[in-house]
């Protein structure tokens, strides 16, 4: 299984990603500070060829990341894979979101409208990049197919539930 991005919590709110100090994620970044525990978001270059400026990168929610786990371990155990190795690209297929629309987002789901400040390009940052999942989705039947906003939405709920 080959991803990146995981984003997200459980419905229930009680599971979900709790970085230690700083995140290094976005969407953890984005909850913290429009819950008020970080002061602002940076948001790395705004010159790129994309409707904002900023990167869009593929998302995924780790619900569905569970999913197409237990799809791909029904699969070995009932003795389906084509091969002893086999390789899954796991994502949604398109870059989701910039940090713009990310932004616009967070405040339709949390009434907070986002600090953010723009700062540098990061050395290496590539514009645009997403997964291609054709082959996970035709092989394992399996789809990340969560609206982004309940994505989202978990992320806030998580965040919320920490504070409680």
């Amino acid at each position: 299984m080959r991803y990146f991005n995981p984003i997200g919590a459980h419905p229930s709110a009680l599971i979900g990603e709790l970085p230690n100090g700083v995140p290094q994620n976005l969407v953890p970044y984005v909850t913290q500070t429009a819950m008020g525990i970080r002061e602002k978001l940076s948001v790395f270059g705004d010159d790129y060829d994309t409707p904002d400026g900023s990167c869009i990168r593929d998302y995924i929610y780790v619900v569905d990341l569970a999913k197409a786990h237990v799809i791909a371990m029904k699969r070995i155990l009932e003795g389906k894979q084509k091969d002893k190795v086999e390789v899954f690209n796991l994502g949604t297929g398109r870059g989701l979101f910039s940090i713009g629309t990310g932004s616009f987002i967070s405040k339709k789901l949390t009434g907070v409208k986002l600090n953010y400040q723009i700062v540098g390009r990061r050395a290496g940052d590539i514009v645009k990049v997403w997964a291609d999942p054709t082959y996970a989705n035709q092989e394992l039947g399996w789809k990340a197919d969560t609206p982004i906003l309940d994505v989202l939405r978990s992320a806030w709920n998580w965040q919320v539930h920490l504070r409680e």
